[in-house]
């Protein structure tokens, strides 16, 4: 492990902002279309229960990481293995989120710049930051937090400011049943980004305090689902049901409709911003976990000499993982929740846990 340390308003941070990353950028839980922030609020509650899965795998094995306890779990080889499943998982959803963001900028900036071009400088920022170690992320977290929630405000007074808001497109409540919500909530919500949580089982072996753990995360993971649902209604109460289900990036179509006193306009860019930094930490939390994960595994004496064979290996995989913007957004919606992030999310660890569970209380006997 990184001789490091980081403190418990830290992890909360960190913790934000990678549960807001990419999430506010795509469209979240849009197949509910009225009732999505229902289904982000359902999902909510269920990141909770994989959080308490998650931290209840740590407790058994306190100050290790899930290489470590893997291999104590189900045994040296299995556990090599699974470790290693894992890295390749954190790995290609840094690659995907990777993605999002470097089609938002070709979007709404760059439109002829190549992607590649793009992905490449937001990696190398990246490496540099990674390399660094969880320490300089975590205070980085800190200061650029603030200004995270400075803009969030200051947009949600202009759209209200603005007159855009329609609080009838919410209606009908529950058009289509419980059902449909919760079909959204177990496909989609519930892994996108909650379920993600599962990098951080990576970084809370390095909190100072660890009786903090169990409170923090569910407190960011909370508050990180109001800030969700809240901006799924602001965009549905803007944009209307069609238009936030037919728009690639919602939030930002619902900026740029701001319009105050025939001079404050076309503010996406500064939103634009805010974006990257959260898709910024997104990354690099992934990144982060797959190099501790891979130097753990295989007893690299400095993690950081990973940081740019594996920052390749993102952006190569960021631009060959899709064809095109539709075929990518059909992989991330149909394809990776139920290949990668059930079994990744929600199977292996509640497995992991009730094996752990079961030789503990051997052990106890």
């Amino acid at each position: 492990m990184e001789k490091a340390k980081i403190s418990a308003n830290q992890l909360f941070v960190l913790i934000l902002l990678f549960e807001l990353g990419s999430a506010l950028l795509i469209p979240l839980a849009v197949e509910a279309k009225q009732d999505a922030w229902v289904a982000i609020l359902l999902g909510t509650g269920g990141g909770c229960l994989l959080y308490l899965v998650y931290f209840q795998l740590y407790r058994y094995y306190p100050g290790l990481l899930p290489t470590e306890y893997m291999e104590k779990i189900i045994g040296k080889i299995a556990g090599r293995i699974l470790a290693f499943l894992y890295v390749l998982y954190f790995t290609y959803i840094a690659a995907r989120v990777l993605r999002d963001f470097g089609m938002m900028l070709l979007t709404f900036a760059y439109q002829e710049t190549p992607l590649f071009i793009v992905n490449t400088f937001l990696v190398l920022v990246i490496i540099y930051t990674v390399r660094k170690g969880i320490e300089v992320l975590a205070r980085a977290g800190e200061l650029l937090f603030v200004f995270m929630y400075l803009l969030a405000i200051t947009g949600f007074i202009l759209v209200v400011v603005s007159g855009l808001i329609d609080l009838s497109q919410l209606k009908p409540f529950f058009e289509e049943g419980i059902k449909r919500i919760l079909k959204v909530t177990f496909t989609q919500s519930l892994y996108v980004p909650f379920g993600e949580m599962i990098v951080f089982s990576m970084i809370i072996p390095y909190l100072d305090n660890q009786k903090n753990i169990k409170r923090v995360g569910l407190l960011a993971i909370g508050l990180s689902g109001i800030n969700l649902a809240i901006v799924s209604i602001v965009n549905i109460t803007v944009l209307g049901v069609d238009l936030t289900l037919r728009s690639q990036f919602p939030l930002l179509t619902t900026i740029q409709s701001i319009q105050v006193a025939d001079f404050l306009e076309r503010l996406d860019v500064f939103f634009m911003i805010a974006l990257i930094i959260g898709g910024f930490f997104k990354i690099s939390i992934f990144f982060y976990g797959a190099i501790m994960g891979l130097s753990n595994l295989f007893k690299v004496d400095s993690p950081a000499k990973l940081t740019f064979p594996i920052g390749f290996v993102i952006l190569i995989v960021s631009i060959t993982i899709a064809s095109n913007v539709a075929e990518h957004m059909e992989e991330g919606l149909n394809l990776v929740p139920v290949v990668l992030h059930v079994p990744f999310q929600v199977v292996i660890p509640c497995m992991l846990l009730l094996i752990a569970f079961l030789k503990n209380r051997k052990k106890k006997a």
